[in-house]
């Protein structure tokens, strides 16, 4: 039985039993590992931009670069890693590398020295968020690799690779959800005086506090998982993902719908801080935004969970995929109605978390089974399975996206001078016209990034349920033949 990882790598195996200690132990470094992912991700461009003063459209391209750099840098560091032989295994010197360099460059990337403006703020943010982006990627290919180095059964394999998954929503929840308030707590405490000096030291100091947890929750991993020794890696080039690609019609299909996706994501919650800060309600900003943050990582969360199988149940994949885009759309207009209505009430912003981040959750676990249906569809067009090369350019695309979202936020921010009045003794809203243009894009960019995925998916992908299922059978009956 044929069994897809997290890095879109099929295992095979027999039946073996892991211990609860091993579980724990792979769990809580994925906890930790989307700690520190989420807090990059979410916050270095605010970091930077708005409470370090470094262009927004500079901070957009260091972060587009970095991104695309990175997202080619994967398979490079999977072939490394293929290669490794030591007395530890090939996953765990890496993992453990990886992880005491990147927690060491997250710390710097958030430490920038005050002393430090222009161009010499502008190259130690360039060089840190790229360092940071290799030694992730250094720990991020083994975690997820490693997983048939310790297990043999598919069925355990499946539940491994789903449990870390769900560790990994459980680490990304946590820093969505306390960044604020704690950066907030930790600047007071470390004696800063006015919003951006406790902004600053809060957040080198939260970032000192999530790196050291990172480094424990993985050395706890590394200490208590034992690799087998013949452990084959399947790895693919750049070149490869791209030929694989180009001649299945059916999985450029699905690249260009995950692209959009996770665009539209990506740009709502570069964006969202600003609009809580600087729009809808400058004087309790951390805590309406924190509250936002509570419920829609966990409509996310839940939507993976609960509303995905329910609503399997009475529909087919397709008709699902159609009917999450519609509430992803339903939830941006409300969003957008709700901004213009003046409301001060963060209540009413749940609604259209529900329904955008609900739809976000269902969307990323039917593009994995759509994507998983373009293998099929490639071996029977093209006589070979490219399903490891398939699923690593689902990494390469998602990481493309957070680079295009990034670009696409700073020059949102930077044309419609989203920032701080240094002038006012207290935090205030930005001009009206700044507002209107960061309601408008933060809420109409997405909807039209969300509708081309849409009209790309609806025109060329053809695999519906009867699809793939009928080439499943030709495929069958092809290998008895």
């Amino acid at each position: 039985m044929a069994l897809q990882s997290d890095k879109g790598e099929f295992i095979m195996g027999e039946v073996q039993k892991l211990k609860g200690k091993e579980k724990f132990a792979y769990g809580i470094g994925a906890v930790g590992k989307d700690m520190v992912y989420m807090l990059s991700a979410s916050y270095v461009l605010y970091y930077y931009q708005d409470i370090m003063g470094v262009s927004a459209v500079a901070m957009g391209v260091i972060l587009f670069i970095a991104r695309i750099f990175d997202a080619f840098n994967d398979p490079i560091m999977g072939i490394i890693v293929a290669k490794t032989k030591t007395r530890w295994g090939k996953f765990r010197p890496w993992l453990f590398i990886g992880t005491l360099t990147n927690a060491i460059v997250l710390y710097l990337m958030f430490a920038a020295p005050p002393s430090l403006s222009g161009r010499g703020l502008v190259a130690y943010a360039a060089v840190t968020y790229i360092l940071w982006g290799v030694t992730y990627t250094m720990m991020d290919i083994p975690y997820w690799s490693m997983i048939p180095a310790f297990t043999e059964s598919g069925k355990e394999r499946e539940n491994l690779s789903a449990m870390a998954r769900s560790c990994a929503g459980v680490g990304s929840a946590i820093v969505t959800i306390i960044t604020v308030l704690s950066v907030s707590t930790l600047g007071k405490l470390a004696g800063g005086e006015g919003a951006s000096e406790i902004e600053r030291l809060g957040y080198r100091y939260f970032a000192l506090i999530i790196a050291v947890l990172f480094f424990i929750f993985i050395t706890i991993t590394c200490l208590s998982i034992k690799e087998k020794s013949s452990v084959n890696m399947e790895t693919a080039t750049v070149k490869e993902m791209f030929r694989a690609l180009f001649r299945n019609d059916q999985a450029l299909t699905m690249v260009v719908a995950i692209v959009m996706i996770n665009t539209a994501l990506y740009i709502t919650s570069n964006l969202v801080i600003y609009f809580f800060k600087y729009d809808f309600s400058p004087e309790a900003w951390q805590s309406n935004y924190t509250l936002f943050n509570t419920f829609g990582g966990a409509f996310q969360i839940l939507a993976m969970m609960i509303l995905f199988p329910l609503f399997r149940k009475f529909m087919n994949t397709i008709n699902l995929f159609y009917v999450s885009f519609s509430m992803a759309f339903a939830g941006y207009l409300l969003l957008l109605v709700i901004a213009f209505s003046e409301s001060t009430s963060v209540y009413l912003l749940l609604v259209p978390a529900f329904l955008i981040m609900s739809a976000m959750g269902m969307l990323n676990v039917i593009v994995t089974i759509f994507l998983a249906n373009t293998v099929d569809y490639g071996e029977l067009k093209n006589n070979r399975r490219d399903e490891s090369v398939i699923f690593s350019m689902q990494t390469f695309v998602v990481k493309l996206a957070s680079g295009v979202a990034a670009l696409a936020a700073s020059i949102v921010i930077q044309i419609f001078q989203i920032k701080k009045d240094e002038t006012a003794e207290v935090l205030t809203a930005i001009a009206p016209v700044s507002r209107l243009g960061l309601r408008m894009c933060m809420t109409i960019i997405p909807i039209l990034v969300l509708l081309i995925g849409l009209l790309v998916f609806r025109k060329h992908y053809i695999l519906t349920d009867e699809k793939t299922e009928e080439i499943s059978r030709t495929l069958e009956e092809r290998k008895r033949a």
